[in-house]
C-alpha cells in the first residue's frame, strides 16, 4: 500500500514548497483539489519543484471541462512532471454544475465513461499522429489539425481515476478508468460490501482484470499528541462527517450501517441553513467508522493496518502543510 499527501492552500504558490517537502517526507503522491483554485497551476509549480513523487488531481471537474481542454492541460503537466500526472477526474454534483458553473446537468455516470474514452482518443491522435474521430451520446471529436497537435511526449500514458460512490459510477471506474478516488464519506465496510463488487462488476463486463485497478481512499484523521490537541480535530471530524451525510447522494454509505434516518434528519438542517446543529447529528460510535485516530506516529500504523488489502493507496482528509508531524506519520506507516 502506498501513503500520499493532500494539499488545500489558500495561495496556489505555497505549492511549490509543499511538494518540495511531501517529497522529501517520503509520500508516494501529492494530491491537489479543485476547490478554491484550480488545481493544474499548483501541478505545474509541484512538478517544476520536485523529480521523484506522484502528482494528481483528487479531484479535477470532468464536467466543466471539454474532454479536449482537459487533455491539452494534463498533457502539458504529464510532459512537464516527466510522466508522473495521475489525472483523477469527478462530476460534482448538479447543484454545483448548474448553479456555480451555469452548466447543463447530464446522466452523469455514461458521461464520465464517454469523458475518459474521449481523452485517451485526443491522446491517441497526438501521440500516433492518427486520426481523430470520437462519436459518442456527449460528444464528438473529430478535428485535429497538426497545427493544434502538441505531437507525442516520452510518457504518454495518463493514468485516470475516477472519483466514485454509488454502484454506477464505481462500474464505469472499474470498466474504464486505471483507478478509483474513494470519497473520504465510507467506511471500511461499505468498500468491501458496495465498493468492490461493483469494481469488479465493471471490470469483468468491460473484460478487464480488476486487478489492474488501483483504489486510493481518502480518511478522516483525528491526529494530536495529546487527548486535547485531538478534541478540536475530532470534532472539526465530526462536523465535515455531517455536512458530507446531508448530502443524498451519500445516503447509501449511511444506510448500509442503518443511519438513513441520520442522512435525512441531516438534509433538513442543511436546506435550512442550519448548519451547527448538524455535527451533534453524528455520535460518537458513528465517528469511529468514519475517522481514524491517534498521536501522529500511531496514525501511519493504524491507518495501514485498517486498510491493508482493502484499497492501494491511502491518505488522511487533512492538508498537508510541512510540519515535522507528518514525516513521524510516513515513518509510523512504513514500520
Amino acid at each position: 500500500m502506498k501513503v500520499d499527501a493532500e494539499i488545500a492552500v489558500s495561495d496556489p504558490a505555497d505549492a511549490a514548497k509543499l511538494s518540495r517537502a511531501a517529497e522529501a517526507f517520503g509520500f508516494d503522491c501529492l494530491w491537489v483539489n479543485e476547490t478554491k483554485h484550480d488545481p493544474f497551476v499548483q501541478l505545474a509549480l509541484a512538478a517544476a519543484n520536485t523529480g521523484r513523487i506522484s502528482l494528481g488531481t483528487s479531484i479535477a471537474l470532468a464536467f466543466t471541462r471539454s474532454p479536449t481542454t482537459l487533455a491539452y492541460t494534463a498533457w502539458d503537466i504529464q510532459n512537464l512532471s516527466r510522466g508522473r500526472l495521475i489525472l483523477g477526474l469527478g462530476s460534482q454534483v448538479k447543484g454545483h454544475i448548474e448553479r456555480r458553473f451555469g452548466l447543463k446537468w447530464e446522466p452523469p455516470a455514461p458521461k464520465m465513461k464517454e469523458v475518459v474514452l474521449a481523452l485517451r482518443a485526443v491522446w491517441k491522435s497526438w501521440q500516433e499522429g492518427t486520426k481523430l474521430d470520437f462519436a459518442g451520446r456527449f460528444f464528438r471529436l473529430d478535428l485535429m489539425t497538426p497545427f493544434f497537435s502538441p505531437g507525442p511526449i516520452e510518457h504518454p500514458d495518463v493514468p485516470i481515476y475516477v472519483a466514485a460512490v454509488n454502484d454506477g459510477m464505481c462500474r464505469v471506474a472499474g470498466g474504464v478508468a486505471d483507478g478509483v478516488h474513494v470519497h473520504p464519506l465510507h467506511t471500511p465496510r461499505y468498500l468491501r460490501e458496495v465498493v468492490e463488487p461493483a469494481l469488479s462488476k465493471g471490470a469483468a463486463q468491460a473484460g478487464r482484470r480488476r486487478e489492474d485497478l488501483t483504489v486510493a481512499a481518502s480518511v478522516f484523521g483525528v491526529a494530536g499528541e495529546t487527548e486535547a490537541e485531538r478534541r478540536k480535530t475530532r470534532e472539526a471530524a465530526r462536523e465535515q462527517v455531517a455536512f458530507y451525510a446531508s448530502t443524498r447522494s451519500y445516503r447509501k454509505v449511511m444506510e448500509l450501517h442503518g443511519w438513513g434516518d441520520v442522512c435525512e434528519r441531516l438534509h433538513a438542517l442543511s436546506a435550512r441553513g442550519e448548519w451547527k446543529r448538524m455535527g451533534p447529528e453524528i455520535a460518537d460510535g458513528m465517528l469511529d467508522e468514519f475517522v481514524v485516530e491517534g498521536s501522529w506516529g500511531e496514525m501511519g500504523r493504524t491507518l495501514e493496518k485498517r486498510y491493508d488489502g482493502v484499497v492501494d493507496r491511502v491518505r488522511l482528509y487533512l492538508p498537508f502543510d510541512g510540519t515535522p508531524a507528518w514525516k513521524e506519520f510516513v515513518g509510523g506507516f512504513r514500520t
